[in-house]
């Protein structure tokens, strides 16, 4: 929810600048109170030197807080090093993003005391205390130290040393410690020593500090609120990845300065405290008011980075198993565990541990895993080593969870996160520029770990269903980003936070498939063996990874590459976009150039002037081939010549296990669509798939006709896989097309001629949803292109879809237990209050009241959405914006009913009367998003005048400047959809 909008009230140029000196002359006041506060106390104060140096710097975290409000908000302090009166620091290591290399941490005794009390939390904040003492090694002579801290009050900081190599004893001697500042850009403490640290020597640094705990900020410490066995209950737990552990306790918070943990926690005797390694020992201690607190320690963990540190402090219970004489627990709240809701996960755990033991031949190094669901966790999972983190909508199953695909969603995850268990946590990659190293071939082996325990399971289907279809619709030339990045990039904290995106975890298990693709399975699991092996406890970098395979390339004679691996595989690593293979079937010429979103004629390489080596796996009339190499932008290929024969075919990307798309020539082309309509089964669903994707998404994109693609279509009526029909749908029923009203002249042909080809399919799925749809559980393509395609036939008009979603309705609203089919469940509710009354609408509402899970609320607000019916909308929208009866917080409403088909025309109308009430439930960004939502098919400059004079008086002066691009933006691809849909309206008529 935004903050409160400003617009709407006029103010004088005068009273502007009087407004704006009183504003300044508080900011100037909070700086010198804030820095005044911020002062570090320490032990013998007399001790120290006073230079001038900007005092304690704390403030929101950039864009990560922007997206994620605190209320409280986090104290703003003077961010160290800006010209304020008195203060003013010269550039130094400080303003750099990296630590200087002068200390490496070897071990760290962290204590941690949050005041966490059962049936106390009623406060947005608590808070904590800790200390820590690290034990490190001076590399270089300094009178200086750096280290990461944020968000923290220090109470006290010493250093003693030099330590001596033999055991502890109290006559070790202290450096005297005569400022601490923080230096808020970069995030860092900064101790000024009276004496110069040696290099060779030990030393160690001890911090007391305190701070803050936010309510379901998910960053560093949180606790969070929930509902256990009828009471209401609270839990803490931590989120140390990327950044977040300097806001935890000070420390050498980057990747590579691994270093051995002990752990302590202080916590009430009521709850139960989890961390990385197993319990050490409990004591007990009293606070100052007299009151008994339990104090756990943990045993040492091995080395391993700042990030992976784990914390929990929660009343739930937990089920458990031995593996290979490793106890596994999964801890939940204690009626999930009463109802068996952890039992699936706890089963797949083990053999998922044993089997990625046995592929890479090392033994997973903790004697115990713990595994923590969290009521609400937005990070998904996290794979802290001997803690791992869960949202427990991910972790486990619910009795109504039967015919989704929930399973699959739970193997893929937990195959994930164990999976980081050696690639993260075993070998870290050395810097967040390589971070790709661990959640690439995380992602990667998921589908590995599957396929093991399910060999029916459709891995390549799979593959383009999760991860390829996404990330190669967003992946092209100049404006996306490659994969490994250069460390000189990086200039701020908030830039290492999005990297965890698309491109890292989907791009970087597509690469990873694709070199064990063009290796074979063996090699490519033997280099991996090497690579974990050598840098165990330890860091790497892209580089040595490249190294361990040449390695094992070198070392055998019958796969032969055209360069090194490095060489090959840097290309795709450090590229943004992929390449578009073009075959000419007549000639056998081979081209590649980049992919651009709307090429146009004759665009060059001038921007983007790197060629990929490619590997070619291909099949000729169904039988696979020789891999060849395209390792310069053209090549011929004679072997791809095809003859004039019926029979003669060619594909290229055998299982789509290349990271690029495949264009042909128009005989190339005509051969799989006269394949296609002969005998379809000729060619292996995969590749149906990759020819209905690749067609449109190039047809798309101005590299083929529309024709071309459609052309491909015209077989459906035997098509019998639904996730090729999936493929067909999302790319012609878009949600541009069913928006758009102006595409009345289109929508009875492509009713006609979709209707004739997809009686089959619909048939097919139709008699298992009323018969046994309990067999859709096993079937994961099923579960995940279902919707679409019951979503389609009801928009078609095919009333058996319809009939069918309004016996589902009924039969839910008389008897609630008798759950909709969930695939199917949002397309049923919305033609349930489609083409019902104020009744079912009110029912739907009644229902959202009773749920407490947010995944149902959500569909629920979007169901009702879908009304028809004026005056209903109209209320939604008012009890929308007064937070009556229900405050619907988990979307904004606006938009969602702008969305549907009526709705659009009764947001604008509400704006009339009601945009300040809009702008401040939602925030003004809101009213942008409507103008944009409203305005999805504008196509004349008279109409982006018009929206912008309606929107003219809502809308701050900022905004008014950006919008008018962006309208012309839209009005440009909407013109262009035109002239497309134009082609499909021209070319249904001719085959229909």
């Amino acid at each position: 929810m935004g903050p409160p909008s400003s617009s709407g009230f006029y103010v004088s140029r005068a009273v502007a600048l009087l407004l704006a000196a009183l504003a300044a002359a508080l900011l100037l006041a909070l700086a010198v109170l804030a820095a005044l506060y911020g002062r570090c106390a320490r032990v013998q104060p007399s001790d120290l030197h006073h230079s001038g140096v900007p005092d304690a710097a704390s403030s929101p975290r950039g864009t990560q807080e922007e997206q994620l409000p605190t209320w409280p908000p986090r104290p703003t302090r003077e961010p160290a090093g800006t010209a304020t009166p008195g203060h003013w620091r010269p550039p130094g290591p400080w303003d750099q993003l990296r630590l200087p290399p002068w200390l490496v941490p070897l071990h760290y005794e962290v204590e941690l005391w949050p005041r966490l009390r059962p049936n106390e939390f009623q406060s947005p904040t608590l808070s904590f205390t800790g200390r820590v003492n690290i034990t490190v090694r001076c590399t270089a002579a300094t009178a200086r130290l750096l280290l990461h801290s944020l968000f923290l009050d220090c109470e006290s900081a010493e250093v003693r040393g030099p330590l001596s190599s033999g055991p502890r004893d109290g006559a070790v001697g202290r450096v005297p410690v005569d400022d601490v500042w923080f230096a808020f850009d970069m995030q860092y403490m900064v101790l000024e020593l009276g004496a110069t640290l040696q290099p060779g020597s030990r030393y160690e640094l001890q911090l007391s500090f305190s701070g803050l705990v936010y309510r379901d900020l998910r960053e560093g410490l949180f606790f969070s609120i929930y509902t256990d066995q009828g009471e209401r209950r609270a839990l803490l737990a931590s989120q140390m990845e990327p950044t977040f552990a300097r806001s935890v306790f000070p420390c050498f918070d980057e990747p590579a300065l691994k270093a051995t943990f002990n752990i302590t926690i202080i916590h009430h005797p009521s709850y139960g405290a989890l961390s990385n390694m197993p319990k050490l020992g409990q004591s007990e201690k009293r606070d100052v008011n007299g009151s008994v607190w339990t104090v756990t320690t943990f045993s040492t963990t091995p080395h391993m980075p700042t990030y992976l540190v784990a914390l929990a402090i929660c009343d739930y219970d937990h089920v458990s198993r031995t593996e290979r004489g490793q106890e596994i627990r999964i801890w939940a709240r204690k009626d999930a565990i009463a109802n068996g809701n952890a039992a699936f996960a706890l089963n797949i755990t083990g053999p998922i541990f044993s089997f990625l033991e046995d592929l890479f031949n090392i033994s997973y190094p903790l004697p115990k895993t713990d595994i923590i669901a969290l009521p609400t966790f937005d990070n998904s999972a996290m794979e802290n080593w001997g803690l791992l983190i869960f949202d427990e909508s991910l972790l486990l199953m619910q009795p109504n969870d039967q015919v989704t695909d929930k399973k699959a969603v739970i193997s893929f995850i937990l195959s994930h996160e164990i999976g980081h268990q050696w690639f993260g946590n075993l070998v870290t990659m050395n810097w967040w520029n390589d971070i790709w190293l661990k959640e690439g071939f995380a992602s990667y082996f998921e589908f590995g770990v599957i396929n093991y325990f399910n060999p029916k399971f459709r891995r390549n289907e799979v593959f383009f269903s999760n991860i390829l279809h996404h990330v190669l619709s967003e992946d092209h030339a100049l404006v996306s980003r490659a994969v490994a990045l250069k460390v000189e990039n990086f200039t701020e904290t908030s830039e290492i936070n999005e990297l965890f995106d698309l491109f890292t975890y989907n791009k970087g298990a597509s690469l990873a498939r694709m070199l064990s693709s063009f290796l074979n399975e063996n090699v490519f699991i033997s280099a991996l063996k090497s690579y974990l092996k050598t840098f165990s406890y330890s860091t790497a970098e892209q580089d040595d990874l490249w190294r361990h395979f040449q390695m094992v390339i070198d070392d055998q004679s019958k796969i032969l590459l055209p360069a090194p691996v490095k060489s090959i595989m840097d290309r795709w690593t450090h590229q943004s976009g992929f390449p578009v293979i073009t075959l000419n079937v007549s000639t056998g010429a081979m081209k590649q150039e980049p992919f651009y979103l709307g090429k146009v004629k004759n665009q060059t390489l001038l921007t983007h002037n790197d060629t990929w080596i490619v590997p070619i796996l291909w099949i000729k009339n169904g039988i696979t081939q020789s891999l060849v190499w395209l390792d310069k932008s053209s090549k011929i290929f004679p072997e791809m010549q095809v003859s004039d024969s019926d029979h003669d075919w060619v594909i290229l990307n055998l299982n789509m296990t290349g990271y690029y798309r495949v264009n042909y020539d128009k005989v190339g082309w005509k051969k799989l669509k006269q394949q296609l309509e002969k005998d379809p089964k000729a060619i292996p669903v995969i590749h149906r798939l990759q020819m209905i994707d690749d067609a449109f998404s190039l047809s798309k994109n101005n590299y083929v006709e529309i024709e071309t693609a459609l052309d491909l279509t015209k077989y459906l009526a035997e098509e019998d896989e639904i996730i090729v029909w999936y493929a067909v749908l999302v790319n012609l029923v878009t949600k541009d097309l069913v928006f758009d009203v102006n595409n009345y002249d289109m929508y009875p042909l492509l009713k006609k001629y979709l209707l004739k080809r997809l009686i089959s399919i619909w048939n097919m799925y139709s008699t298992v949803i009323r018969e046994n749809v309990a067999a859709l559980q096993d079937d994961y393509l099923a579960l995940v292109a279902l919707e679409k395609l019951f979503e389609t036939a009801c928009w078609l008009g095919l009333e058996d879809c319809l009939q069918l979603s309004r016996e589902l309705f009924k039969n839910w609203t008389n008897h609630p237990e008798n759950e909709i089919p969930y695939p199917i469940k949002s397309v049923v509710l919305c033609y349930g209050v489609a083409f019902g009354s104020d009744e079912e609408w009110d029912f739907l509402l009644n229902m959202y009241s009773n749920k407490t899970k947010e995944e149902e609320r959500i569909q629920l607000t979007y169901a009702m959405s879908c009304s028809k019916d004026p005056w209903i909308l109209h209320r939604y929208l008012e009890y929308a914006v007064t937070a009556a009866p229900f405050t619907f917080n988990e979307t904004n409403i606006m938009e969602v009913v702008a969305e549907s088909e009526v709705g659009r025309y009764i947001v604008k109308d509400f704006l009339i009367n009601n945009w300040q009430a809009v702008s401040e439930r939602y925030g003004t960004q809101s009213l942008v998003n409507l103008m944009y939502i409203i305005g999805r098919t504008i196509s004349t400059d008279l109409q982006i005048t018009e929206l912008q004079q309606f929107f003219g008086n809502m809308l701050e002066e900022h905004q008014k400047l950006t919008v008018r691009a962006k309208l012309q933006t839209i009005k440009n691809k909407n013109l262009e959809n035109k002239k497309r849909n134009a082609r499909m309206t021209a070319w249904l008529w001719k085959n229909t």
